[in-house]
């Protein structure tokens, strides 16, 4: 039978009612409180840390995502290990749950293909997490202002938004993940086990075996040991490993948008320093440029989850 119409009508249907789930339920709450209150202590130290030198620091707001206060990591550290919960939190459950709750027939029975579903679904995810980073940020530049003092620069703002951007593409990717698994097992249960795996696995394994197996493509020369220095091959080896992870891609990303003096990513040469002044900031066109390959590899890891989440989930049977 030939469908009728184009495949993503009722989206805009479908995309109201999962926000409005999505953003009144308890469970959504929960994760927003998490992520808030430890965002907030981490924002305390910095800015304890940051009186001392406001005038000193020219990117005084961008100091406040970056800056790590002993036993609490940075403000943009907290987000990378809490925002995949955030995802997964609302992705596990997207498609199986509607199995279970034996809803989906009656769903798909409307003028609403599975296209559409599949797609309001993520869109209203998304959108939710997006919502909450932006009263974060919000938070961020209002307590920054009222606490510190000092209004942010126009490159410090717009540097903070390339951060939000690129942090809903980081919760993209996590929330494709959690609903490719949602629609592989019928167990919400064992779809949200699978997905914290995966982010465990990546964020605190990979990170220990990627270097290890960079040394089994790419031995090191003895000679580099000696020295006392990582050998470059080995060593770009074990990035180029490092960033099969959404976490690493995330980090570097924040590293150059965040950090204005970083001018390298990835190992550098002393042809790279041929004129460079050390310590200067580099332009903020030049620092997204640098960020630009990870956020490609974020957004492209986001396209290929769901891709393979929409090919399964149209191949699935539907009962009653």
């Amino acid at each position: 039978m030939r469908r009728e119409g184009s495949p993503f009508q009722g989206t805009s249907t479908v995309f109201v009612k999962e926000l409005a789930d999505h953003i009144s339920s308890v469970r959504m709450l929960m994760l927003q409180l998490l992520i808030v209150f430890t965002a907030l202590a981490a924002l305390y130290e910095a800015i304890n840390s940051l009186r001392q030198n406001t005038a000193e620091d020219p990117f005084l707001l961008l100091r406040l995502f970056t800056i790590d206060q002993a036993p609490l990591p940075s403000f943009v550290a907290i987000l990378g290990f809490l925002i995949p919960l955030m995802a997964i939190g609302l992705g596990f459950d997207a498609v199986n749950g509607e199995h279970n709750r034996r809803t989906l027939s009656r769903i798909l029975a409307q003028p609403i293909y599975r296209d559409a579903l599949l797609m309001g679904k993520f869109l209203a995810a998304l959108a939710t997490i997006g919502i909450s980073l932006a009263a974060l940020w919000l938070l961020v530049i209002g307590l920054g202002l009222i606490f510190l003092g000092v209004p942010p620069g126009g490159e410090e703002v717009a540097r903070s938004l390339v951060f939000l951007v690129v942090a809903i593409f980081y919760a993209g990717v996590w929330l494709s993940l959690a609903m490719l698994l949602s629609t592989v097992f019928r167990s919400a249960a064992t779809a949200a086990l699978v997905s914290l795996g995966v982010w465990l696995f990546l964020t605190i394994l990979w990170p220990m075996l990627a270097p290890a197996l960079a040394q089994v493509v790419a031995p090191p020369d003895p000679r580099y040991a000696l020295l006392g220095l990582n050998d470059p091959a080995t060593a770009v080896w074990a990035q180029e490993l490092l960033r099969l992870s959404p976490n690493d891609l995330f980090e570097e990303a924040m590293l150059a948008v965040l950090s204005p003096t970083t001018r390298s990513l990835g190992p550098v040469f002393l042809d790279q320093l041929r004129g460079a002044v050390m310590g200067a900031p580099l332009p903020f066109g030049e620092s997204v440029m640098l960020a630009w390959p990870q956020t490609v590899g974020l957004v492209a890891g986001t396209i290929v989850l769901f891709a393979f989440s929409y090919v399964l989930f149209q191949r699935q049977e539907v009962r009653a």
